[in-house]
């Protein structure tokens, strides 16, 4: 196996027997993502179109790693940096992303990749390699046990999935039915970009930017989906779901202070899981939240159970795995502040910060 270079691009393919470790090239692209659909540990965030998103919409620089042998890929590991004077310099599988770290097919892919990013993580100085894991990888690495995942199976019987929801929260949906909400999908960023600013600005997060939201539309075509949830022509809530192999995952999303109203979260879920099973999709992936914040309640009270996630640190300059979070007790008083802005004004200065938070 030959050694890693921080400075390597591209290379010529490897020998049989052979296994190198170098950068994604631009004409790589296409070997990549199908490595990706045939990789059971790949995940729809480690297809390669993450990577120019995030170097044109935070202008963050990327490190895509993979490991070949005789002309075929047999492990991934994107990778990317964010340099802030505020909150620090890491490398990251992956920034943004709800899951991320190493995918291969062998245990030497695996070991090939894990080395050459600890190693490029070092040349760079940064403060420290994160991992994003959905199993443990390197349990003796400090770790954040704050973020679980929710995903389910969803039932070849479409009544089945409703009567699946328990009584309270089935009850919610069925309100947004009687409401008269509907659900369609949306070719534009507009309703959605406006459901989901005014919902983070409550929370007291800044906001992506529209234009990031163009470049998953743009980066994914088909399986970047918008649905957004109307009455009487008027948005409600609209959510952002990316669908990968058999699944479909609610990613961004949020409503307008007549949401709550009219049930308009639930109904909008609801409606999402319906489309996916017409779609054929059989497994739902609720995503992340943190412990003890009101997207996890909700997501339990929908009858699904946390699993954790298993996000690990190779600590370099950094004392301490980094908690820039809301649930952190130093950002409360940033919190009140950020939900009195008024939203036009939030909606200005919440990318600049966020797009250095990953």
């Amino acid at each position: 196996m030959s050694a890693f270079s921080p400075k390597e691009t591209a290379a010529a393919p490897s020998a049989p027997g052979q296994l190198r470790v170098r950068r994604l090239d631009g004409a790589d692209a296409g070997r990549w993502d199908r490595f990706v659909a045939g990789c059971p540990e790949a995940t729809f965030f480690h297809r390669a179109g993450w990577k120019g998103v995030i170097e044109q919409a935070f202008g963050h620089r990327t490190h895509y790693l993979l490991a070949e042998e005789g002309g075929e890929i047999q492990g991934i590991l994107p990778l990317a940096e964010i340099k802030s004077r505020l909150f620090g310099h890491s490398l990251s599988s992956l920034p943004f992303c709800v899951y991320g770290g190493i995918a291969a097919n062998s245990n030497r892919a695996r070991t090939a990749l894990d080395l050459a990013a600890q190693e490029l993580s070092a040349s760079i100085g940064a403060d420290f390699l994160e991992y994003r894991n959905r199993q443990p990888v390197h349990p003796q690495w400090p770790a954040k046990d704050l973020y679980v995942t929710f995903r389910k199976a969803i039932d070849p019987e479409l009544e089945q999935n409703l009567l699946n929801i328990p009584r309270k929260q089935r009850a919610m949906v069925r309100k947004g039915i009687k409401a008269g909400l509907r659900g369609e999908p949306d070719e534009g960023v507009e309703r959605f970009f406006g459901a989901y600013s005014a919902s983070v600005h409550r929370l007291g997060t800044p906001v992506f930017s529209k234009r990031y939201f163009r470049l998953l539309k743009e980066a994914f075509g088909p399986d970047c989906e918008i649905l957004t949830v109307t009455l009487d022509g008027r948005t409600v809530s609209s959510v952002m779901s990316f669908y990968f192999r058999d699944e479909v995952l609610p990613y961004y999303g949020g409503g307008t202070d007549q949401a709550r109203a009219v049930a308009g979260n639930d109904f909008m879920y609801w409606d999402l899981m319906r489309r996916a099973w017409e779609r054929g999709c059989k497994v739902f992936d609720y995503g992340r939240s943190k412990r003890g914040s009101g997207s996890f309640d909700f997501k339990k009270n929908w009858g699904f159970e946390p699993q954790p996630l298993y996000y690990e640190y190779r600590l370099h300059h950094g004392k301490q795995v980094p908690d820039h979070n809301p649930l952190n007790p130093r950002y409360r008083l940033f919190i009140k502040a950020w939900q009195r802005l008024p939203l036009p004004l939030a909606n200005l200065l919440g990318p600049r910060i966020v797009k250095n938070l990953g």
